[in-house]
């Protein structure tokens, strides 16, 4: 009897210490597979280290590839009539749901910091960023305003400047004067060495006035106190992203710390685009077993200015759709026909269904601009769109009935005038708005 009922009570303390198990751990792999929950299996999914990536994108396949590969471009992906129709589609866009763009690498930090931009890894199984960032400097961080650029500091760094180009001007003026007094010693025949010390006057002259130019820049973003508190405001802003960005930790005085923070910072795009990034990328890798080489994400237009230096084929216009974070490409330089072939038609899918815009470009990349709620501007806005887009009021394009020519001189004046109107007004609201989030 006290067998049994030793044996009842071990029973019953074993069931509890199962019942307890379950509640904190959950059901072993056995159970879950009987209860027809999912255990976790293992799977083939294959995770690449950049470098694996980046050598499946360019491993050889033994046929043509790139420009070389011959391949049927759709028209989807093709210019229109209107050339300017692509850029003013993406311009209307901006317009219409009156996108923030980026100016320089502080707007980019305060949109990644109020979640407007996110995070893209350099490597997945279905994609890799390749070449993203190749522009990067380690210059000192700065603010772009009005095709200018100056540079950001704290109160001490603000003095070092400032004595830095004092320096320089006493160092330079003292040099004009000797070597003026030099040039007064020669005698006429000397005229060889007179021409010589003239040209060094001239090159310090220049020297001077650069270092002039940059005082008088100082001057003017610094001299006012307001000024000069926003931009120490936003020195401070900046140091406490890098301190803690996706992880990392970055020294903004340390340069090649300010080149690994910027190229993070350029990896990054809005939600918006990035889901379609991963839809395109998602197919290509199921069918070809590679991953996606993406070539751009966002870039600002300060970043945007001195890649046109290296790359023509970079936009400058008042709105560059790279500055939007809804624009990235895709480089095609080692893909073969049938690759091509599969991604511009997964891509003329996507416009067809009116949730971007794209373009084959000749530097090897397919150019995609993701709208923002998946569905295409009208075209009386990429109309009123076209002269920020660089071109005129079009006569014809293929995305809109040949009307335009019946058009009355006073319809045409009455839309310049209200898209002028619009767009002053857009421009006028974005400026408002950078200095609300500063």
């Amino acid at each position: 009897m006290i067998k049994r009922i030793v044996l009842v009570l071990l029973l019953a303390v074993a069931a509890g210490v199962a019942i307890g198990a379950v509640a904190r751990f959950g059901l072993p792999r056995w159970a879950k597979q009987q209860s027809g929950e999912p255990a976790d299996v293992a799977t083939n999914t294959r995770v690449y280290t950049w470098s694996e990536a980046v050598d499946k994108v360019k491993a050889d396949r033994g046929e043509p590839a790139g420009v070389n590969a011959r391949v049927e471009v759709p028209p989807e992906l093709k210019h229109y009539t209107e050339r300017h129709w692509f850029l003013a589609t993406q311009v209307a866009e901006v317009a219409r749901h009156n996108v923030r763009t980026c100016q320089d690498y502080m707007d980019l930090a305060g949109m990644i910091q109020r979640g407007e931009m996110v995070s893209v890894p350099g490597v997945t199984e279905s994609y890799v960023l390749f070449g993203v960032g190749q522009q990067t400097n380690d210059e000192v961080f700065s603010r772009y305003e009005d095709d200018h650029s100056v540079e950001l500091y704290d109160q001490a760094q603000l003095s070092a400047a400032y004595k830095t180009l004092n320096d320089k001007r006493a160092k330079l003026n003292s040099d004009i004067e000797s070597l003026k007094s030099q040039a007064a010693k020669l005698t006429r025949r000397e005229r060889s060495k007179q021409r010589e010390l003239q040209k060094q006057i001239a090159a310090a002259q220049g020297e001077l006035n650069s270092v002039d130019e940059d005082k008088a820049q100082l001057d003017e973003f610094y001299g006012g106190v307001e000024s000069r508190e926003q931009l120490f405001r936003d020195y401070d802003s900046l140091q406490a992203l890098a301190k803690n960005f996706n992880g990392h930790s970055y020294d903004i005085n340390s340069p090649s710390d300010r080149q690994a923070l910027k190229l993070n910072m350029l990896s990054s795009l809005r939600p918006q685009a990035l889901k379609v990034l991963e839809e395109v990328a998602t197919a290509y890798h199921r069918q070809f077993d590679r991953p996606l080489p993406v070539s751009s994400l966002v870039r600002p237009e300060q970043y945007q200015r001195a890649l046109r230096r290296v790359n023509r084929n970079a936009v400058m216009i008042d709105t560059p759709p790279h500055s939007t974070g809804l624009a990235f490409d895709i480089d095609f330089r080692y893909m073969t026909a049938a690759e091509q072939s599969f991604v511009m038609n997964e891509l003329a899918r996507m416009k067809t269904d009116g949730r971007i815009e794209v373009i084959r470009e000749r530097n090897a990349n397919y150019h995609v601009f993701a709208f923002m709620d998946g569905t295409r501007p009208s075209d009386d806005l990429i109309t009123a769109s076209l002269e920020d887009a660089g071109g005129p009021l079009p006569e014809t394009h293929h995305a809109a009935p040949a009307k335009r020519a019946s058009r009355k001189k006073a319809e045409k004046k009455t839309t310049k005038s209200r898209h002028a109107r619009s767009s002053k007004s857009a421009k006028t609201s974005q400026k408002k708005s950078r200095k609300r989030h500063r």
